[in-house]
């Protein structure tokens, strides 16, 4: 990667890559809980930030200045030290802590157009005034800062307060060069040097800066802080110290203690190979990195897809096994009990009558169709109760197999966070209720038509004399039960629908209604088969409404390659063929 590439050939096929990774990356939400997918739900994020904040922007503007971050320990002098570079005070050192302000961007005047809205840090809102407002970036241009350069005096990368600590990480990955400040009581402490390892493991430029170090203690903490360094993979970074000393009344170090470190600050700012060098060393390093930490990101991907592809088969089975136990029970004579039975008595007659099924069966015929005849009240009333039935046998499958998934789902391990999001599915839907009543109407207005079309050429006395709405709601009867299927005999079932095959039999003959037992059985599926879908589609968009893609964890390997590709051609054609 060189100065040149944004306008290069290579160049273009890098920030092309670059922003389909970013794509990839924004589109791995990782909505599910699950071992690891915090850390990698922050990695993802931390990915992006950094692919916008610096990468992106540096491949497009390889010449703007280079970025040197001033982090490091609460307490370690930062502003203070970068006040006494600049030579006046850009910075207002924190007397409380944690201090709460927004990061400072200190630069040459004519290098203000690098720092705009649309370049690095585009999240952070550009200011010209001091402000506590960690989501702005405070601009100050001074002439000592030498052209080609910016000093950004970031927050504590140990903070108590988590805002600070977030946003001193996005700022350190956002920089060309990190000038690390540590002092002789902080120079050992954990959680910077974790921000020290993650540069080192990109190969991002860092110089240390050993501040607020007594002269007697000079000697034995920078050899022990070099060692330090050298152990993690920082042995080649400049290590600079700084003697303790008293500020005079602007705050600032004694010019002669800084000196070493503006001398050299100045000479990158002046020697362009030497800047660009530093500023390729950081940007190929990051771009390697982020390629690389974006597999366990995929790997994430993959398991949410998994574990939408699981939840999914929960849903399915579910709701497959409840559709088939309600179209059994449609059928099974279950519903022919209670209200039904009692309604469906009081149109054929007594329990008597009903007894009398075993004799032979043309006197049954009779004997039914003398019974219905005269009682279109009572086979309302049958239509009433078979209307209520159906849709209680709805609710009752709906609300099971909505209760079944859930539990289904809490025993998976991303099921829990699925269902916290999903208010209402563990419960068959409001709008179940009013749709089963539609849908038992509607099969009864089925029923209705198939009686009328067969009785068009059929207007004997028997069916005139039942009429249609009576031999509708005996179809219906002995569609609710299949064992009613065939004609009555001396030897037949002694259940209720019995007699009503027999109505039917004396009216249309047996193989006539067979065939309208089959046909009134098929819209009693079809309607309520829909409504068990409905519900099921609930479910379903609630998965698709995640935005877990089954191909992402592929793209996300697909894009990271294209970006290594591009890196390795930009190697080739620098060095010759490169290896890593």
């Amino acid at each position: 990667m060189t100065t040149s590439q944004g306008d290069t050939a290579g160049g273009a096929q890098m920030l092309t890559a670059l922003v389909r990774l970013r794509g990839a990356l924004q589109a791995a939400a990782l909505p599910l809980d699950g071992p690891g997918v915090e850390e990698q739900r922050a990695a993802r994020a931390a990915l992006v930030d950094q692919l916008e904040d610096y990468v992106i922007p540096r491949v497009i503007a390889a010449e703007a200045p280079m970025l040197v971050v001033v982090g490091g320990s609460t307490g370690a002098g930062k502003s203070t030290l970068v006040n006494s570079l600049v030579g006046r005070r850009v910075t207002q050192p924190g007397v409380l802590r944690p201090t709460t302000r927004s990061p400072v961007l200190v630069h040459h005047p004519d290098d203000l157009e690098w720092f705009g809205q649309d370049r690095m840090l585009p999240d952070l809102r550009r200011v010209d005034h001091v402000t506590d407002d960690q989501d702005a970036l405070q601009l100050v241009a001074a002439d000592s800062v030498p052209r080609g350069l910016a000093l950004l005096d970031a927050p504590d990368v140990d903070s108590v307060e988590e805002r600070n600590r977030t946003l001193a990480a996005q700022l350190l990955a956002a920089a060309d060069m990190w000038l690390f400040v540590t002092s002789a009581a902080r120079y050992a402490d954990q959680v910077p040097w974790e921000q020290l390892k993650a540069a080192a493991q990109r190969s991002a430029a860092v110089a240390v800066v050993l501040d607020r170090t007594a002269e007697d203690a000079v000697q034995t903490v920078s050899t022990h802080l070099a060692r330090m360094l050298a152990s993690r993979g920082l042995k080649d970074s400049p290590l600079f110290v700084v003697p303790d000393a008293t500020v005079d009344d602007e705050g600032l170090l004694p010019p002669g203690h800084v000196a070493e470190i503006r001398a050299w600050l100045e000479s990158l700012a002046a020697d362009s190979g030497a800047r660009d060098d530093v500023v390729s060393q950081t940007l190929e390093g990051t771009v390697r990195s982020i390629a690389q930490r974006t597999h366990p990101v995929a790997d994430a991907a993959a398991q949410q897809a998994a574990a939408v592809a699981e939840l999914r088969v929960d849903v399915e089975e579910t709701y497959d096994e409840a559709a088939g136990a309600l179209g059994r029970a449609c059928v099974d004579g279950s519903l022919l009990r209670g209200e039904v039975l009692a309604r469906w008595q009081d149109l054929v007659g007594t329990g008597e009558l009903l007894r009398g099924l075993e004799d032979k069966v043309g006197w049954i015929r009779d004997r039914v169709v003398n019974a219905v005849k005269g009682r279109p009240q009572q086979a309302d009333r049958v239509s009433v109760a078979i209307e209520s039935a159906l849709e209680v046998l709805v609710l009752e499958r709906a609300e099971t197999a909505a209760e079944l998934v859930a539990a289904r789902w809490r025993a998976h391990p991303a099921g829990e966070s699925a269902l916290a999001g999903a208010a209402g599915l563990g419960r068959a839907s409001r709008e179940l209720r009013r749709a089963a009543e539609r849908a038992a109407r509607d099969w009864q207005q089925d029923v209705t038509e198939l009686v009328r079309a067969q009785g068009a050429d059929k207007r004997t006395a028997k069916f005139l004399a039942l009429g249609v709405q009576g031999l509708t709601v005996a179809l219906m009867v002995v569609t609710l039960d299949q064992d009613a299927s065939s004609a009555p005999s001396a030897s037949s079932s002694s259940s209720s629908s019995a007699s009503g095959r027999a109505l039917l039999d004396a009216v249309f003959g047996a193989d006539v209604v067979a065939g309208l037992v089959d046909r009134a059985r098929d819209r009693l599926d079809l309607r309520t088969a829909g409504l068990l879908e409905s519900e099921r589609g609930r479910w379903t968009a609630y998965l698709d409404g995640l935005g877990v893609d089954p191909d992402l964890d592929t793209q996300l390997r697909e894009a990271a390659r294209r970006v290594d590709d591009a890196r390795f051609a930009a190697q080739s054609g620098r060095n010759g063929p490169a290896h890593d």
